[in-house]
């Protein structure tokens, strides 16, 4: 099949989102398929065309950002001609641009999968409720002319305003996972140079440092964590300088992330490659997922945790508390509470030989392989109609 896939923002930007794409696209080209992935030129150093691991990558200019989202004025234009080259389209939701992009499929006869994500919570400003409405009308514009309707789980569906709404063309598919394999010797140079070994537990947190991931909660959890582990550290894997939309929550937090940086309980670890963030999970004692609102629908990070023998404490948010609950490795918390993520962190510190799972059976259910192949069924029986 020739597959289009469209989506606002594509790698080197790093996102729950962005990675699930980028894996879903290789799994289909290494499954034979032609993959064309059509996004934005977000940042004007990178190339308008290039290919990646197989992947035909076409970036689209833009002209000016609103708040998290951008404006590209040829993005129709661009669409138009790819739509009538490619046998399928798939969209990855939230996306400004998608209701247009799916009704050229529609002129064209071409079926339109959504893969929906999240929801969108922007901070309470008046502009903000302005671009909320308009991303929502958008989404809602082509969750109508969708064929179909991805999303990772049921439970995020069930308590979702937007996908309940079609509740009769949709199929929840499990995200693609997939990491590395370490060295030995690269998991134990990260200890050396982060002093794992001395500083435990060790806690970890692989996000953006952005208002709905809920860092708030961490921080408020932490001293009581350090009563009883005095030499406990969290390291945080992800942006946390100059997220976009984020300065004023950063600007926030930073006082009180100094502090315990200064402590040693607390450390910045940037972005990492898949390749570092296969040596960052084997030092962690658990992982927290502790997000606030519905922009969080599962968790990828957990799934890479679980793989490496890690449990996880995220919040009680539908989909986000899914893997724990399926898998049995780790505890969920309340959301927003940071007393409850104290003490579910602490328990699964405590008993951590009752948060082991089966491994074998969580890389087998998350394998970006099985995943496409999931995919591929889906369009060949929506191309079949």
């Amino acid at each position: 099949m020739k597959i289009l896939t469209v989506l606002t923002y594509y790698r080197p930007h790093t996102s729950g989102l962005t990675i699930y794409a980028e894996r879903l696209a290789r799994a289909f080209v290494q499954r034979g398929h032609q993959v064309t992935v059509m996004t934005t030129q977000y940042d004007p150093s990178l190339p308008r065309e290039e290919m990646m691991d197989g992947v035909k990558v076409i970036r689209v200019p833009v002209a000016a950002r609103v708040s998290k989202g951008v404006l590209a004025p040829t993005f129709g234009f661009v669409a138009t001609k790819l739509v009538a080259q490619h046998d399928v389209v798939q969209l990855h939701l939230p996306q400004f641009d998608a209701p247009g992009v799916a009704f050229r499929a529609r002129l064209f006869g071409k079926p339109v999968v959504l893969t929906y994500h999240c929801d969108l919570f922007l901070t309470r400003t008046w502009f903000n409720r302005l671009v909320n409405f308009v991303v929502d009308f958008q989404n809602n514009m082509a969750g109508r002319l969708a064929n179909h309707i991805v999303t990772y789980t049921q439970d995020y569906a069930d308590n979702s305003p937007y996908l309940s709404r079609y509740a009769s063309k949709l199929t929840p598919i499990l995200p693609p996972v997939e990491l590395p394999v370490p060295t030995p010797l690269a998991v134990s140079a990260f200890a050396d140079a982060h002093r794992t070994k001395e500083r435990r537990p060790v806690i970890g947190m692989a996000a953006r440092l952005a208002a709905e991931k809920g860092v708030e909660v961490l921080l408020d959890a932490l001293p009581i964590i350090l009563k009883k582990y005095p030499n406990a550290q969290v390291l945080f894997a992800g942006t946390y300088q100059n997220v976009m939309g984020e300065q004023a929550y950063s600007d926030r937090l930073m006082p009180r992330i100094r502090e315990f940086e200064v402590q040693g309980h607390w450390t910045f670890l940037g972005n990492l490659d898949p390749i570092q963030m296969a040596a960052f999970y084997p030092n962690l004692d658990v992982l927290t997922v502790p997000s606030l609102n519905s922009t969080e629908a599962f968790g990828l990070v957990q799934i890479e945790a679980m793989l490496n023998g890690v449990p996880s404490v995220p919040s009680a948010l539908p989909g986000v508390r899914r893997p724990v609950q399926m898998h049995g490795m780790g505890r969920v918390s309340k959301i927003g509470d940071s007393a409850s993520l104290a003490e579910s962190i602490l328990s699964v510190l405590d008993e951590a030989d009752q948060h082991r799972g089966d491994i074998d059976a969580i890389k087998k259910s998350y394998d970006p392989d099985s995943v496409a192949q999931e995919y591929e069924k889906l369009f060949q029986r929506l191309m079949k109609r």
